[in-house]
């Protein structure tokens, strides 16, 4: 058996944020798994005490029809008949206790792999916004010191309205010739 099951990319796909937390549904983990969602809402519900509001909800109405409308999800028939109820991450590392077989450990040594795996993107993506802001405001005090430069420049460019007097000895009229005679 290779190291994971399924790609960390494909798992990363089916991570959502509801009520400001990242989580996963039901019937994507029981396809995980390989089980059906009723049997994994069954386990569950057999080891209620396992899962507090913080490891384990239920979707609002209108959180479910969010997710119809931005997945696409069926709502006709063959859809669901109840609200899909959706996993934190601590919630599917109890998954593990609950849904007791090797392809439940397997699986979700692979979805904790790519809770990590996003949580590095994020604290990446977070560093290099700070680090463009900083340099924003670098380019843009640069930008102040050379527009201030370039204005100087355009002021020693610009013709001077009063005429600069010339530098230097000039001989306003003109030296009388002398003539060298010739002797005879």
């Amino acid at each position: 058996m290779s190291k994971e099951i399924i790609p960390i990319e494909r798992i990363a796909r089916l991570i959502f944020i509801f009520r400001k937390q990242k989580v996963m549904l039901d019937s994507d983990l029981a396809s995980l798994y390989g089980v059906t969602t009723g049997n994994l809402n069954k386990a569950v519900k057999r080891n209620a005490r396992r899962f507090p509001s913080d490891f384990m909800f239920q979707l609002t109405a209108d959180e479910a029809e969010d997710l119809i409308f931005h997945i696409g999800r069926s709502k006709g028939r063959g859809g669901r008949r109840h609200r899909p109820y959706a996993f934190a991450e601590q919630g599917i590392a109890m998954l593990s206790s609950v849904l007791n077989s090797e392809r439940a450990i397997t699986i979700n040594i692979a979805i904790m792999r790519a809770f990590v795996r996003l949580r590095q993107m994020l604290d990446t993506n977070r560093e290099r916004a700070q680090k463009f802001s900083e340099l924003e405001q670098r380019v843009g005090k640069h930008d102040e010191d050379i527009a201030a430069i370039l204005e100087a420049i355009r002021q020693l460019m610009a013709p001077s309205e009063k005429p600069r007097p010339e530098i230097g000895f000039h001989v306003r009229e003109k030296a009388p010739r002398y003539r060298v005679r010739k002797r005879a």
